[in-house]
């Protein structure tokens, strides 16, 4: 596929523009707080239903706005901890996660942790503040995602590079309309901001009221050899619904002269991007037409830009290491080039998420024990290093989970008969624990390899439907308190290892 067929050209009005003072719609989460706040007419709110894991810690350090003055700081013992968020199916999300430091970890960590963060199944990025920390200032990272379930989890994932608990200080999900960004296939890929820039703009970040989704317009103000100018433009409609605000500066000249601008400033990593750059004039009668090229590669030829506006953009344009715009008048123009913003994305591969009937049974088997372990939050089985304790996965795009092995982990509880629509399992490891109740009914399991439930208590009889799993080849039922017949089916199966000592069992009756 070559580049050029990677490349779209929006002209306007197509959508009409909409400056509504409704708030985002969404969740804003305060981690770490106690208690709602209102910043900037924005409604944000603790995080304590979102999550069963970590420890709110306050910030002692004067001035902070409430979202950075309080965090959810989690033990590193835990390889992932989770938020779990109630999402539309089939909505696309803007997440941002916004992470303040603040020493939190003492004196013996000075400088902040490096860690994992991740969306669903999907490694979304490494979280490393350093630099912004040591300028006194906080760190945001923000993804689009499709919600491709009821809920959707973001978690801080603890690798090998954190030496210290890692730590979150506010996350948001808000819905974005159908029209942003919509040129990208969410159901394979997600989009993880780069960069978001207001060209010749010096002030505070553009965001809400200006954005009606509070997505951030940093301040470019340089100038790049080109006259920044203010503009009264009036834009009739981007399908991406930017702020009008930002198209009053832009960056540009009126000389016929090419303009060359370094963005973003720092050199990007091998991958492909999504790029969308913004242009309006209000130059009236006067023709700025010019050419568009990222690292001498056409992006665009004859560009026409009027105060209409127009937006030019790529779904998955190839990039690495310094990028550099160029707009270069055509013969046909009477005014130099002219920029207004920009956007780029990281195109993200998604990592796949577990077999909904899995995760679904795995909660309600979560739901049975007192005391679950730490990590079984977040999708189960991906990404890979970061799978639930004692979840052992299937490779390939159906991502089923085949073992459960929990053998002498101190748990307790019951265990659901949910666990029966796992019909993937082909291992169940429960030994050496404490649990209870009833076996259940696990015919359905039809490619259940063993079965151990030794040492443990649990009660009731030996399900017949055991011995019709032609499948079996070690059942470990020693030492517990299973009373009954041992099912005729169980005594004598060909290839079965059956262990049953240690329990309050009838033999069955010798066939005459």
């Amino acid at each position: 596929m070559s580049l050029f067929s990677f490349l779209l050209l929006l002209l306007l009005p197509f959508l009409s523009l909409s400056f509504s003072q409704t708030p985002p719609k969404g969740f804003l989460i305060d981690c770490g707080a106690t208690a709602g706040s209102e910043i900037n007419g924005l409604q944000w709110i603790p995080d304590t239903q979102f999550i069963s894991t970590g420890t709110p810690r306050n910030l002692t350090i004067p001035g902070l706005v409430p979202t950075l003055s309080t965090v959810r700081s989690f033990p590193r013992q835990g390889k992932k901890n989770c938020y779990v968020v109630q999402v539309y199916r089939g909505a696309r999300y803007m997440v941002r996660t916004t992470y303040y430091y603040g020493g939190i970890n003492g004196p013996d960590f000075p400088s902040p942790p490096v860690f994992d963060q991740i969306v669903d199944g999907t490694l979304w990025s490494v979280v490393n503040t350093t630099d912004d920390y040591a300028r006194g200032l906080s760190t945001y990272y923000e993804g689009v995602f499709l919600a491709q379930g009821k809920t959707m989890s973001l978690c801080i994932g603890s690798n090998t590079y954190t030496e210290s608990d890692p730590f979150i200080s506010a996350l948001e999900f808000v819905i974005l309309a159908d029209s942003l960004y919509n040129t990208t296939d969410f159901n394979r890929f997600g989009l993880s901001l780069v960069r978001r820039d207001s060209f010749g703009y010096s002030g505070p970040t553009i965001r809400y009221p200006d954005d009606q989704f509070d997505r951030f317009w940093e301040p470019f103000g340089q100038s790049n050899s080109a006259n920044a100018s203010s503009n009264n433009v009036s834009v009739s409609g981007f399908w991406n619904l930017p702020p009008l605000k930002m198209f009053e500066t832009q960056i540009g000249s009126d000389q016929l002269e090419s303009l060359e601008l370094r963005w973003p400033q720092a050199s990007l990593p091998k991958s492909k991007y999504y790029i969308a750059l913004y242009f309006a004039d209000s130059s009236g009668s006067s023709r700025r037409i010019f050419n568009v090229s990222l690292n001498g590669v056409t992006y665009y030829r004859e560009l026409n830009v009027t105060a209409s506006g127009v937006v030019v953009f790529a779904s998955q344009w190839p990039l690495s290491g310094p990028t550099t715009i160029t707009l270069t008048p055509a013969a046909s123009s009477s005014r130099g080039p002219l920029i207004n913003a920009g956007e780029i994305f990281e195109v993200l591969s998604l990592g796949g998420r577990t077999s909904t009937r899995d995760v679904i049974a795995l909660e309600r088997i979560k739901e049975g024990l007192q005391n679950p372990p730490l990590d079984w939050n977040g999708d189960p089985c991906m990404p890979r290093q970061y799978s639930w304790t004692g979840i052992t996965c299937s490779e390939g795009p159906r991502i089923r989970v085949v073992t459960l092995n929990l053998t002498s982990m101190n748990l307790s509880g019951s265990l659901s008969p949910y666990v029966a629509n796992m019909t993937a399992l082909t291992n169940i490891w429960l030994g050496n624990n404490t649990f209870s109740g009833q076996i259940p009914d696990l015919s359905s399991l039809k490619m259940l390899e063993t079965l151990h439930l030794e040492d443990n208590q649990f009660s009731g009889e030996i399900p017949s439907s055991l011995g019709n799993i032609s499948t079996l080849r070690e059942v470990f039922l020693q030492n517990n308190n299973l009373t009954g017949q041992v099912p005729t089916n169980l005594v004598g199966k060909t290839g079965l290892n059956l262990r049953i000592s240690g329990n309050n069992l009838v033999s069955p009756p010798l066939a005459s």
